[in-house]
């Protein structure tokens, strides 16, 4: 593996935590930690969450393959076009701990090391929306139309636990020999049964940082693409 330069300089524009919280979902309640808002200062990067940070489903979220989430700033104009939206959104909208101006998800590679203050991470899949994005915002179709814009941001592991600060620099410092940008990562797993999506699928399973999650549903649906 080798450093490579990212496309565009990346820069840590916000950090957002929050703790799991009652939501009123239907006739009942749904914990969720979705619900993000920005913090100033240093923060804290533990082996599992920032500082402040928890999430309620440790089953679909959480853990060490998915102890942080970054989305990309420039999705957020995108995002107010698309949804007619007037008032700019706080950052942490997405339920993301970092928001980072930069990032874009066709020149950020599954297996990327980033450095950011003297913290490390390396990036382990996309991120796959649930109903939660829907009560975010408000809006039930969310979830679907996150997928589609195929703006996922993404997930990553700690390598290194440090301190982070808004306005540290965003760098890849590390980067797998197998280039599989988490746009096309994310793509290919919406369309699993596509010829050239299961080719990608079977590349993506021989980088290590994958998640675990993420590679056990990869090997079942291919398991059951060559069935048919």
């Amino acid at each position: 593996m080798s450093a490579r330069t990212h496309d565009m300089p990346m820069t840590l524009a916000t950090i957002s935590v929050a703790l799991p919280q009652a939501i009123a979902h239907g006739a009942g309640t749904v914990q969720t930690g979705i619900f993000k808002r920005p913090v100033s200062g240093a923060v804290r990067v533990h082996a599992a969450q920032l500082d402040g940070d928890g999430q309620a489903d440790l089953v679909h979220h959480g853990g060490q393959d998915k102890a942080v989430y970054a989305y990309s700033l420039e999705h957020y104009a995108w995002w107010q076009e698309t949804l007619g939206i007037d008032a700019a959104f706080a950052h942490g909208q997405f339920g993301e701990n970092l928001t980072v101006a930069g990032l874009d998800e066709a020149t950020l590679y599954l297996g990327d090391t980033l450095a950011i203050g003297s913290a490390r991470f390396v990036v382990t899949q996309p991120r796959v929306p649930c109903f939660k994005l829907g009560l975010r915002f408000g809006n039930p179709a969310m979830p679907r139309l996150f997928a589609g814009s195929l703006r996922s941001g993404a997930y990553l592991r700690v390598l290194q636990q440090g301190t982070i600060r808004a306005g540290d620099a965003v760098n890849v410092v590390d980067s797998p020999t197998e280039k599989i940008s988490i746009r096309d990562l994310f793509a290919a797993y919406l369309a699993p049964n596509d010829p050239a999506a299961t080719t990608l699928l079977r590349r993506a399973l021989t980088v290590p940082a994958l998640s675990g999650e993420w590679r056990r549903q990869i090997a079942q649906r291919l398991e059951r693409r060559a069935a048919t």
